[in-house]
Parts: C-alpha cells; structure tokens; sequence
C-alpha cells in the first residue's frame, strides 16, 4: 500500500472508516450510488455459486423449526441482501417443503438497495435492521461484517501507533495522530503491533455492529459468514483490499470499487459472549458437509447411459466443490450466536453445522 507521510495534494484525506463509508454507502457510493449493480455484478458470494448453498441453510431453517417447537412465525432474515438472491432461492426451497413451514417462515431482506423488481412477493424488504420487530428464527449476515467502515493504524518509526487517513481521489494514504483510547484499547487486546509499518484494522465496529444484530434477535440464532482470522494469524500489513469487475482492484474510496477488510473473528465472538448461549463457530467446510453438500463426482457409468444427468450431477459436483473448498469459499468462518435456546438445542445446532462442541 502506499504511504506518503507527507501532505496529500488532491483529494479529501479522511480516517479509513470514513472514507469507507462513504465510498460504499454515500450517495455517490458503490452499493446505493445511482450506477450500483449490486455484488453479483463485480464477485461471487456464496449464493451466486449454486442454489446448494440455500439448500444447506434451508435445512438449517427446518432444524432451528423444530428446535423452537413449530413457532407460528419463523423469521428468516438476510443482512445486506444485496439483489435478494438467497431470498429468492430460499423462497423456492420452502414452497417445495412439505408441510406448513413454508407458510410460517417469513423472508426479509435489510439492504440499504431499493426493493429488486423480480424480488418474488412473499419476500418482505427494508431498508435498516431496525425497521423490523424483535426477530424470531435465524438472521443471516452473509459477508457483511468485511464492508462494515473501520478504521486502520499503523505502528511509526518511533513505535507509535497513528491513524492512517486516504485520499478519497487517488488512495495516497498519511499516518497522523496517534489513536484514540478505544482505538488503542481494542488494538492491545485483540492486534498488537510489533514492527514500524505493521498495520491493523481496528474492528471494534464490526464488535458493535454484530452485537447490535445479535440483539434483534429474540430467540434463535444470529449467523454471520465471512472471510477472517484470529489472532496468532493476523497479517502483519492488514487485509485491507478493493474488487470491481470480478477483479481484486487497488482500495480508493471513490465509490467505483468494493472496499472490504477480513473479520477478526475471535474479537466479534467475545463481543457477544453470553453466559447462557457460548457462541459456535465453525468453517463453511464443515458446515456446509454436515448439511448435506457434498462434492461427489458422478460415475462414468453415467455418462454412457444418461448424458444429460451426468452433465448436471458434474455441474453440480463443481458448484459443491467451490463452496466447500479450503483456499476459498469453503475457509470461511461462520459464527452462530444462539438467543435464547436450551443447552442441549445449543449442543445439536454444534453438531448440526460441524462444530465439536459449543
């Protein structure tokens, strides 16, 4: 990354956490400006891959169904919906479950995006979290903690630890103050710097957002999916990177690029850390294998006395194999807060996304 510790001549020089908000969520920004496409336009989530991945969750909804006893409502939230795709798929898999579930579960999107037009009507959609009565049943936050704003410092040549501002025009980027009393608070305890130039994203935001959605829940579970570390793994310069077009791009905050920075995992799990409820955390790997995906090629066999099948058990072979795999999709981390449920629910709902133990 480039640091000038001189003075930025074009541009606006912002804190990290501001220019990010800005770029992503302003009015000129890359998720609500007027020229957004939404994420699928510039890389793949999860839900872009295959409609296995809602598969998965829609057993995960049937399990937590069963876990608070049939409820007459079951929630199912998405955060930060984007165009509503997992919705979507998630509003097909529950018209062919049998039974009434499907007439329970009601499907809400939060997304700072207008309502898409192709969004299918039984799927509710809003503008902010909390827009909506206290939630019963799963929320799901599929790589949303990664655009939450932070803000970035960075260890000087006299071990200080200062912000670090960006021009929003070019991407230069300056050390300046040392931090705040939370900024240095939340750096000690969770990314301690060690060298001059070590950077480290200062997730105390991300605590707070996650904690706030956490609350929305009544009772059920929270479950937010992302790329991350912990500590011992953190990367000495950061992780702070940008995606357009299907590309990882240089970070400026101008709105035409994604700016995304990984979780630190451990720091959001203690955030929400609760007597009762030990938050479950696991990989999608696992997770989405104790659902049910599975990656298995189809036999040879096939392909002589059904082409057609064996194309599509091939495609599908390859979808499974991307959300599962360890240097991707399959390495991300997913956190489960449960609210409100019984020790042995918490201990199956472990066993039932492959964690060993709550």
């Amino acid at each position: 990354m480039s640091v000038n510790r001189g003075t930025v001549d074009k541009g606006t020089a912002l804190p990290w956490r501001a220019a990010m908000r800005a770029a992503l969520y302003g009015p000129a920004g890359f998720y609500t400006g007027p020229r957004a496409a939404g994420p699928a336009a510039h890389f793949r989530t999860s839900p872009h891959v295959a409609e296995s991945f809602a598969a998965a969750l829609w057993r995960l909804i049937w399990f937590l169904d069963i876990e608070l006893g049939s409820p007459s409502r079951l929630d199912v939230v998405d955060m930060a919906a984007g165009n509503g795709e997992l919705l979507t798929q998630l509003s097909y898999y529950a018209a062919a479950h049998p039974g009434n579930l499907a007439r329970r579960a009601k499907l809400t999107g939060v997304e700072l995006r207008e309502r898409p037009v192709e969004l299918p009507d039984d799927i509710k959609w809003t503008h902010q979290l909390s827009e909506l009565s206290e939630i019963d049943g799963l929320l799901i936050a599929n790589e949303w903690l990664d655009n939450v704003p932070l803000d970035i410092a960075e260890l000087d040549d006299e071990a200080v630890a200062r912000l670090v501002t960006v021009n929003t025009a070019t991407g230069e980027q300056q050390l300046t103050e040392p931090l705040s009393r939370t900024d240095d608070v939340w750096l000690a305890h969770w990314w301690p710097l060690r060298n001059p130039g070590d950077r480290a994203e200062l997730g105390h935001t991300r605590d707070a957002a996650w904690r706030h959605t956490v609350d929305s829940v009544r009772c059920g579970v929270a479950l937010a999916i992302d790329y991350g570390h912990v500590r011992g793994t953190r990367p000495p310069l950061g992780t702070l990177t940008g995606y357009a077009d299907g590309h990882q791009a240089r970070p400026v905050p101008d709105g035409r690029c994604d700016i995304t920075a990984h979780v630190a995992v451990d720091a959001v799990v203690a955030a929400c850390s609760q007597a009762d409820a030990e938050t479950i955390v696991t990989r999608q790997r696992e997770a989405l294998r104790a659902l049910g995906i599975r990656d298995i090629h189809p036999s040879i066999e096939l392909a002589h006395s059904d082409p057609a099948e064996y194309l599509r058990s091939l495609v599908a072979a390859s979808h499974c194999a991307e959300l599962t795999d360890q240097s991707g999709l399959g390495n991300f981390w997913w956190i489960a807060q449960p609210v409100g449920l019984s020790a042995a629910s918490q201990q199956r709902l472990a066993q039932r996304i492959g964690a060993v133990s709550c």
